[in-house]
């Protein structure tokens, strides 16, 4: 098989799901020894679209949204740091930790994509929110966000405020919603097959190898 294998994260970057679901792919293809075999895109998806400007705190919306108790939240952050910090990955929590409205971070990614930076700058967002406890709703934080990967800041932060770019996000998260993605992450493989949540690394590895060998 000559042709690569396109991978779509469709994902949040509020999601520390995703972030460990993006750790097992990547360990996967690692462990088969298929980095250049794959081409991997992230494609929006907003968990939460209507929180506002100034975030939400986490654990009240949460069990707001799920019905989650504060014992539920503690394990849940508890299996989290354990998972991640596994993968190399530190989710760094805390009491007063915020979700965000995260509409401006996927406009600058669709942006940072079209400067062969998005798996970058998607990596910094991670990090920054669920590592470094960083606001990255706010534009102060994105534009050095985008500088910490070499991206022109004055010329992405302009996409925030363009309509074109606003319609162009729209319609994507519209595209992806309308094929059933209705949690995150969801990873597509050749747009053909789909498993959603982070999936252990062995059954990744099991859906590559027989895609490669086709």
């Amino acid at each position: 098989m000559s042709e690569k294998i396109n991978i779509d994260i469709v994902s949040d970057v509020v999601c520390p799901w995703c972030i460990i679901g993006y750790k097992r792919l990547e360990k996967a293809i690692e462990e088969l020894g298929m980095q250049d075999r794959v081409a991997i895109e992230w494609q929006p998806f907003q968990l939460n679209p209507y929180v506002g400007e100034e975030g939400e705190n986490l654990r009240e919306h949460l069990m707001k949204k799920y019905g989650n108790s504060k014992e539920d939240g503690i394990r849940s952050r508890q299996q989290l740091t354990s998972l991640g910090a596994e993968l190399g990955f530190t989710f760094n929590f805390f009491d007063d930790m915020k979700t965000y409205n995260t509409r401006n971070a996927h406009l600058l990614l669709d942006y940072a994509k079209s400067q062969g930076k998005q798996m970058a700058l998607q990596q910094r967002l991670f990090d920054a929110y669920f590592s470094e406890q960083q606001d990255i709703s706010h534009r102060e934080t994105l534009a050095k966000l985008l500088a910490d990967v070499g991206l022109n800041t004055s010329e992405a932060m302009a996409v925030l405020d363009d309509e074109a770019a606003e319609e162009a996000l729209g319609g994507n998260l519209t595209y992806w919603r309308e094929l059933g993605v209705s949690s995150v992450p969801t990873i597509v493989f050749n747009r053909e097959s789909a498993v959603a949540g982070a999936q252990p690394v062995d059954v990744l590895k099991q859906i590559l190898k027989e895609l490669d060998s086709q």
